[in-house]
This record gives C-alpha cells, sequence and structure tokens, in this order.
C-alpha cells in the first residue's frame, strides 16, 4: 500500500481551475494531490527575446518561468532573486515542453510568456507546471485564435506530464514527496496528446535499471498522461 493509499497505477486527485486570478490572459491553478502550482500565461503583442528580433523567417515565441514560493516546503527556503540552478533547468524544461504545443510560424511576432509559481510542494511540482502551464498557454492561443489573430492550426496536440519511479521494487505512478525521496529510479515524463515524447528526464537514483523496468516506467507514465490529457480537454471545453 503506498503511503496515500492509493494503487500503483493512480494519479493523485487533480483538479484545474480556470481564471484563478484576474490580470493574466491565461491563468490557472493546477492542484494535483497536495502539490499547487499557479499558472499565469502573459501575452506580450510585438515584442520577441532579442535573438529573435532579426530572424530571417518571422515566428512567436512562448518561454516560461518557475518558481517555489518560501513557504511552499515544510521549512521556508529564502526567495530566490537569481534562479538556482534547478530553477533554471526546470523553467527551460517547462519552456521546451510548452513551446511543443504551439506552431511559433503561426503564432506572428508576439511572446507568451508562462509564470509557474510553486504555491504548495508535495512532489512533482514540474510536471504539475507543464500539465497547467498547458491550459494557461491554450487559453491564450484561443482568444488569438477567437480574435482572429492567428489561424486554429497554430495550436498543436495538447502537452501533459507526470512523474514515475520505482520505490521498494515496484514501478509507480505520479509519486508524491515522501515517495520520491525514497525512489530507486526517478522520470519525469512529457508527452503530447498523439502520444509523442516530447522529455524523458529519469535516472538510477539508488540502483541501475534494466530494459524491461524503463519499459514499464513509459506504459505506466504514458497511461497516466492519457488522463491527465482528458482532464485538460475537459476543461478547456467546458471553461
Amino acid at each position: 500500500m503506498r503511503v496515500d493509499g492509493r494503487a500503483y497505477d493512480a494519479l493523485r486527485p487533480f483538479k484545474i481551475e480556470l481564471g484563478f486570478t484576474r490580470y493574466a490572459e491565461g491563468s490557472v491553478l493546477v492542484t494535483q494531490g497536495n502539490t499547487m502550482v499557479l499558472c499565469n500565461a502573459t501575452l506580450e503583442e510585438e515584442k520577441l527575446p532579442a535573438w529573435l528580433e532579426q530572424a530571417a523567417t518571422p515566428r512567436g515565441w512562448v518561454t516560461a518561468e518557475y518558481a517555489m514560493l518560501p513557504r511552499s516546503t515544510h521549512t521556508r527556503n529564502p526567495r530566490e532573486t537569481t534562479p538556482r540552478g534547478r530553477t533554471q533547468e526546470i523553467s527551460r524544461l517547462l519552456g521546451r515542453s510548452l513551446r511543443a504545443a504551439v506552431n511559433l510560424s503561426l503564432l506572428g511576432r508576439r511572446q507568451i510568456i508562462v509564470d509557474c509559481d510553486v504555491i504548495q510542494a508535495d512532489g512533482g511540482t514540474r510536471t504539475a507546471a507543464i500539465t497547467g502551464g498547458y491550459v494557461a498557454l491554450a487559453l491564450v492561443v484561443r482568444q488569438l485564435i477567437a480574435a482572429g489573430k492567428a489561424p486554429a492550426a497554430v495550436l498543436l496536440p495538447a502537452v501533459a506530464a507526470v512523474s514515475v519511479g520505482v520505490v521498494n521494487g515496484e514501478a509507480l505512478l505520479d509519486l508524491c514527496y515522501d515517495e520520491d525521496v525514497k525512489a530507486e529510479v526517478d522520470f519525469n515524463l512529457v508527452l503530447n496528446g498523439l502520444g509523442q515524447f516530447i522529455e524523458v528526464q529519469g535516472t538510477a537514483e539508488r540502483r541501475a535499471f534494466d530494459r524491461d523496468a524503463l519499459d514499464r516506467l513509459l506504459d505506466l507514465g504514458a497511461a497516466g498522461i492519457s488522463q491527465l490529457l482528458a482532464a485538460q480537454a475537459d476543461v478547456l471545453r467546458t471553461g
């Protein structure tokens, strides 16, 4: 039995709340178990990174920033005035993942920035940020499409992410913190709505693993992500 009573292949309770803040063009609060991440997407018209301003082929840009609030964890962590290495690495992961959901060549001369701030951390913060960040991004892109500023084809298949790992020799889906710190193998998976992999981050934390274990983790993660993709589609359809 897992620490929270779930089956090995069960996600934590998952919820997406739209319009959580007033000012952002796209705002989402994603809750996955006890992990809570606020995802706000900002649209910047006619504004691109300097390196892209002079690009031969015009295109838009999507980027992301990740941060953990000081009391998102059991003890207070100092506020990061300069992002640490882990924070920068996760921000880059989020940016790569979310760019996979948009045809940048159809986005026009505009940039969308997705800020993902962890309010409460209990494992899987980066994967929850990707899943919620996609919804915030989609809200902005749908507004562009509705206003006739971008074609419908600009929005590519949805993107979601989940953690998987091996704890006490058993493959588990969607690790909470207590499981994550004990994991012998730890993976973060990012897939799109076509079942294609966007990113696979994995490591043997305590012992090496074989190909069969890898295949089990990939299958377990893909099944979990399919449920997250369905939840995204449902909230975007009804929201």
